[in-house]
């Protein structure tokens, strides 16, 4: 489904983000790439959402090199992933409905979707009890369960994590990889980037480490290892 082809990234200041990573993902897995801060993680969420583009080697989502894709390409590409940050960019003046309404809207849903699906995803999230709050209401780890409940509602086949708790308290941590390991187990290829030992400990998947822009392991069940 992805696949990272000897993917290099340097900035005109001469600094490596990548150098020659290769790598694939496939549907339904669940990878968790783990490396210290500027080892280059985020920079290869970067690369498969086209917000920036690889210096050497290609970033292939299923049979597309991203990189040679148009502006309408990318649109639907970008449909096709969800994806949810650390810092969790809801919109402050709007409820925990209208944020979420406010995605769908953006890719072309109808108001009675919006109605039906909506209730449904924050339910999912465990958030069925504050549909009408505004984000300041909110705890981190309520923020970031909205953050997740947009990320999912569209069904998008790949939902990307780009350390989504490192802002959070330990509960709050456990509670979103519960929720994240839900979303991949009813199908969703998930991509967690993190820096959280025990987060990465307890999940018991595929990890990769990556350390000053390269790929140093790849453990089909790995722990944290640096």
């Amino acid at each position: 489904m992805i696949y990272y082809d000897k993917v290099s990234k340097i900035y005109p200041d001469k600094s490596v983000a990548l150098d020659e990573v290769s790598f694939g993902v496939e549907p339904k897995e669940f990878v968790t790439i783990v490396g210290h801060s500027g080892a280059g993680k985020t920079t290869l969420i970067k690369l498969l959402i086209a917000e920036d583009y690889a210096t050497g080697g290609a970033v292939f989502f299923e049979s597309s090199n991203v990189r040679l894709l148009n502006k309408k390409q990318i649109s639907k590409l970008r449909r096709r992933i969800g994806t949810v940050f650390q810092d969790y960019r809801l919109i402050p003046n709007k409820t925990v409905y209208e944020n979420i309404a406010f995605a769908m809207e953006a890719a072309g849903r109808n108001d009675k979707e919006v109605a039906a699906d909506v209730p449904h995803v924050l339910e999912l999230v465990n958030l069925s009890n504050k549909i009408w709050n505004f984000p300041q209401e909110l705890s981190g780890g309520e923020r970031q369960r909205v953050a997740i409940a947009r990320a999912i509602v569209n069904q998008p086949d790949i939902v990307i994590a780009d350390e989504p708790t490192g802002n959070l308290d330990p509960v709050n941590t456990y509670e979103i990889i519960r929720i994240l390991q839900k979303i991949n187990e009813l199908g969703t290829t998930v991509l967690l980037t993190t820096h959280n030992k025990g987060v990465v400990d307890s999940i018991k998947g595929r990890v990769i480490t990556m350390e000053k822009g390269k790929v140093i392991r790849d453990d089909r069940e790995g722990k944290y290892v640096l």
